[in-house]
């Protein structure tokens, strides 16, 4: 342990205890501002790896990510976002955390030391040729994270590593191995800071990128959104509006003639047809509302 980057004392913060609120949060910000472009270092590997996802998800697999403590916490919040941000169904983007669901809010740290439970939580998701695994780690070689790719990997899934450390035996068993350098943390083996932002800014470019790709976005807009309250109603009407060029009472009214959906909303009023036609369009191009719009 003492030989990972992510363990060792950070000489710029020696002093961390003795420093006033404002020096603190003025090296903490300047700490911060090396994660983006370490993370500039391995754009090719994230790419590989959005690509890897894009395919699997493509032929009907689905992600699925893997990890302890913040690791772990992070793949959770990624894989429960997707269905909200982009409509998929929740079967789609799923997550593995050492210690399960309790986890999410209390430590049980104890759990990522075993491989056996990393292989055994991660059978109970039943991973196969179609889906792929990305495993989250900041120092590369939590026993348990490790055993869930491997696992994996021997079922036939797509692999793909997450780490804040070179050459690590996550990455050893990974098809892809995103490995990047944040440097020592500014509170000593503290991975949830510089490590946890890195591996929360990759989470988020390779679920957007794949499904950008997918075609669960039109634009840069969210055309696949649930509007199930208040503000994801009005990001819907205005998502509507923007690409039909309606006004606000026509694209509320085409949301509740389709049942909510934006993307039947969108190629009703686009295309002048109705729900039925609407919808039969969107299935055939597999929900891609560019693909539907261009045809036309």
């Amino acid at each position: 342990m003492n030989g990972l980057n992510t363990e060792r004392p950070n000489p710029v913060s020696a002093n961390l205890d003795q420093m006033s609120s404002l020096e603190f949060v003025h090296l903490m910000n300047r700490q911060d501002a090396t994660v983006a472009r370490g993370i500039k270092k391995v754009l090719p590997e994230i790419a590989r790896a959005i690509d890897v996802i894009f395919e699997r998800l493509r032929g009907g697999g689905r992600l699925i990510y893997v990890g302890s403590g913040t690791s772990g916490r992070i793949g959770a919040l990624d894989a429960s976002e997707c269905s909200g941000t982009f409509g998929t169904d929740p079967s789609m983007v799923q997550f593995v955390i050492a210690g399960g669901e309790r986890a999410l809010a209390h430590g049980v740290e104890a759990n990522e030391d075993s491989a056996e439970l990393g292989r055994k939580d991660t059978a109970s998701k039943k991973p196969g040729k179609k889906d792929v695994v990305v495993g989250l780690a900041a120092s590369g070689r939590t026993p348990y994270t490790v055993a869930a790719l491997e696992y994996a990997r021997h079922k036939g899934s797509a692999v793909i590593a997450v780490s804040c450390n070179k050459n690590s035996p996550l990455a050893a068993v990974a098809d892809v191995a995103i490995e990047i350098d944040v440097g020592p943390e500014v509170l000593t083996g503290s991975t949830r800071l510089k490590a946890g932002t890195a591996q929360k800014l990759i989470c988020n470019m390779l679920t957007t990128g794949a499904m950008t790709r997918l075609g669960y976005v039109y634009g840069n807009l969210m055309v696949n959104l649930r509007p199930r309250n208040i503000k994801l109603f009005e990001r819907g009407i205005n998502v509507v509006q923007h690409i039909t060029n309606s006004d606000r009472d026509r694209a509320v009214q085409a949301l509740k003639t389709a049942g909510m959906s934006v993307p039947v909303a969108i190629v009703m009023l686009k295309a002048n047809i109705g729900k039925a036609e609407a919808s039969r369009r969107l299935k055939a191009a597999q929900g891609n509302v560019r693909r539907v719009l261009e045809a036309y």
